[in-house]
């Protein structure tokens, strides 16, 4: 094993939403990651997962990128900017060469890093129009960054197993517990490290469901999805102000 320690850092997609322990918190992709490397490791392996819901770009480096290189890993998962491309207020080049910067500091210090280009989540989503372009920038960004500074890039845009609705929670924004279990299959392969293969096992797809009750089903995520998330971009708040991260030290893994 090459690596020692895993840093994980950005937001939901990275803390694990929605893919519930039975105490409420969150395991995903980056749990399950960090329990195969550790299986092959051995005991003294170390995790960490300073990834917290909500967070925008420039909270994440502000407040996670200092802590992971203070914590001096071998390996660091770096996802971040996918809520900064819903607001309206998006500014694709600066985020895209502070992104360069932020993968050239993480490097720097001899760590390998974990890239992602996004899958499409665009596809079950209102407002299709405005915000796909920005995900379509932004994966070529995180490519192009990838190949210029030596990372482990993540392709799950070129995944097409990820337009199946089961790999996403109900929300239609965060995946499901397939949905990370087969991110972190992406993972592992791409660090050229064997997974159960379960984890690659894609559910089955849905019944087409009949026009009145998709369009009954497009009304209850809207009141009970899309109608909190536009109060909190009115007011201000974020889905993750009162989270704190859920493994804040670098130490052993245990679930």
């Amino acid at each position: 094993m090459r690596w020692r320690s895993f840093v994980a850092v950005g937001d939901s997609f990275t803390e694990g939403m929605d893919d519930a322990y039975p105490d409420g918190t969150y395991r995903g992709w980056a749990d399950l990651v960090a329990t195969r490397l550790a299986a092959e490791a051995g005991p003294d392996f170390g995790y960490a997962n300073l990834a917290i819901r909500g967070r925008l770009f420039p909270s994440v480096v502000a407040e996670q990128v200092p802590a992971a290189l203070a914590m001096k890993p071998d390996l660091i998962s770096f996802a971040a900017g996918g809520n900064d491309a819903l607001r309206r207020n998006f500014d694709p080049d600066t985020l895209v060469t502070r992104f360069d910067d932020v993968v050239r500091q993480l490097r720097s210090g001899g760590a390998d890093v974990i890239l992602f280009r996004f899958a499409d989540v665009m596809a079950r989503l209102p407002g299709q129009r405005l915000v796909a372009p920005r995900m379509e920038l932004m994966n070529r960004a995180v490519g192009e960054t990838a190949e210029r500074h030596g990372a482990i890039l993540v392709d799950l845009y070129a995944d097409d197993t990820f337009l199946n609705p089961m790999l996403w929670s109900t929300d239609r924004l965060h995946l499901s517990a397939a949905g990370h279990r087969r991110v972190a299959a992406q993972v592992l392969t791409a660090l050229g490290v064997g997974c159960d293969e379960e984890w690659l096992l894609v559910p089955e797809q849905p019944a087409p469901t009949p026009w009145l009750a998709a369009r009954a089903a497009d009304l209850r995520w809207a009141g009970q999805h899309l109608a909190p998330w536009i109060k909190r971009r009115l007011t201000g708040r974020s889905s993750g102000d009162t989270v704190t991260a859920k493994r804040p030290l670098l130490g052993p893994v245990s679930d």
